[in-house]
């Protein structure tokens, strides 16, 4: 009698952490933290010619505690961080952040007192998405290596 049997014909067997990462890959629910003219590209993203929807990520919510990924959306000042930071701490773990923009991840051009100098100074970041503002291409290969990143990172400890 051997220690293993075999499988039924038709039985798809796998690891629970690879079926929640699947799962959690194609369902992100986004928060837009938009302060600045990269909204407008961000919207752009979202319309029919380049549909984020097919990527899991078309319905946004807005409500931190409804959401997962954190899209900070353009130049944070601040005067605005602590808002921004406490948005962060509502979501529910597990939780991403995406920068988007080049304001949004280094300062941009912004270089001056009121301008915080890349958020990753006040909240971790997972994804940043470089330009000003970034082309939809961009956006949907940050969503992509965001959404690699999720199904890596299921079933383990998260923030």
């Amino acid at each position: 009698m051997p220690l293993e049997e075999a499988a039924p014909a038709g039985t798809i067997t796998t690891k629970l952490s690879a079926a929640l990462g699947w799962a959690r890959k194609y369902s992100i629910f986004q928060y837009p933290f938009v302060t600045a003219c990269c909204g407008m590209e961000f919207m752009s993203v979202a319309a029919s010619h380049y549909d984020i929807d097919r990527f899991g990520a078309g319905l946004p919510r807005f409500s931190p505690r409804q959401a997962d990924v954190l899209m900070v959306v353009g130049t944070t000042s601040h005067k605005i961080a602590p808002v921004l930071r406490r948005i962060y701490d509502q979501m529910a773990a597990p939780k991403w952040v995406v920068a988007f923009g080049v304001c949004t991840s280094t300062g941009g051009f912004y270089n001056d007192y009121a301008t915080v100098q890349g958020i990753d100074t006040i909240l971790p970041v997972d994804v940043y998405i470089p330009g000003c503002p970034p082309r939809p291409e961009m956006v949907i290969q940050g969503l992509m290596l965001l959404q690699d990143k999720i199904q890596r990172q299921a079933g383990g400890p998260r923030r």
